[in-house]
Order: C-alpha cells, then structure tokens, then sequence
C-alpha cells in the first residue's frame, strides 16, 4: 500500500496545485486593467548651469533645474521622469522626482512648486537650447501576483532649456 511517505508528498503536490491555479487566477484578474489617469504637468521655471564635473575627465557638464506643478489621482509608487533626446544618445530618461504611496495614504497627487529631487545633468552640453525635453508621471502597480507595470500617464509637457547659463552668484 502506500506509505505515510507518499501519501503525504500526494497531498503536498495536490495543495501546490491549488495554490498555483488561485495565484494565476490572483494575476489574471488584474493583468489587463487599463490604470492610466490623465495627468496634469506645467513648468513654471527651467535654469540650467554649466557646472565641473568631477565623475570624469575635467570637463564641465549642463545641469538643469526643473520646477514644476503636477496633480493627479493614482496609486503607489510615483516618478516624473524627463525624457530628452541629444546628439550623443537616440533617448535618455532621467527621473527628477518620486514619491512612495502605501495603501491608506491619499492618493491624490496636487503639488505646487516641486523642485527636481535628482540631479538633471547631461554629460556634455545636450542640455543648452535643447527644444526636445518631455516631462511625463509614470508609477508602477504593485499587483497581488504577475508582472510589475510601469504606467505611464496620459499627459506629458515638452518644454526647451534655455540658451544661455545661468551665471553664478557671487557671496
């Protein structure tokens, strides 16, 4: 007959299958929900400095400064995330600002006046008169089992860097 063994390496089996069959059921209830939103982004100010840079050979490298006003009504984790082509690179993605949002918290985005959390430097000159810089509000959706999105908004702002330098202030 069968042993105490095999029974219960029977009845293990048995339950991982169950469990199995309820994770995908878990993922297949909410892998194709549509979580877009639409997003509202304006710039209210854009500065951009030619600073050192100390990561490589002695050059200096454009470093912008973005402030903006963003509102908008979603879950979890959030970045706004500038994307900005040059003459080095086809697309490059630079995230100036995010923010962690657990369950219980409101969920309802409406700021004002955010400065960049992270640097926006380009390693060379691509930022200066650069016309082709898109902000856009991207998340992700942390699901019960499956895949981890990335969202993206439904509205972005393209805005252009200046000209010229700032120039630095004398103390």
């Amino acid at each position: 007959m069968n042993t105490v063994l095999s029974r219960a390496n029977s009845l293990f089996a048995f339950s991982l299958s169950v469990m199995a069959a309820l994770t995908f059921g878990c993922f297949i209830t909410t892998a194709f929900k549509d979580r877009s939103v639409p997003v509202d982004i304006h710039v209210s100010k854009v500065m951009l400095k030619n600073v050192d840079d100390f990561t490589g050979p002695r050059e200096r490298s454009d470093l912008g400064f973005v402030t903006f006003d963003l509102s908008a009504n979603i879950l979890l984790t959030k970045q706004t995330t500038a994307v900005l082509h040059n003459y080095h690179h086809a697309l490059n993605q630079v995230v100036l600002w995010d923010k962690i949002v657990l369950r219980g918290d409101n969920n309802k985005l409406n700021l004002k006046e955010v400065k960049s959390k992270y640097f926006f430097f380009d390693d060379g000159n691509g930022l200066r008169a650069n016309k082709n810089i898109t902000l856009t509000l991207s998340w992700n959706v942390v699901p019960n089992a499956g895949i981890l999105p990335l969202v993206m908004g439904s509205g972005h702002k393209s805005l252009a860097f200046p000209e010229s330098y700032e120039t630095a202030k004398s103390y």
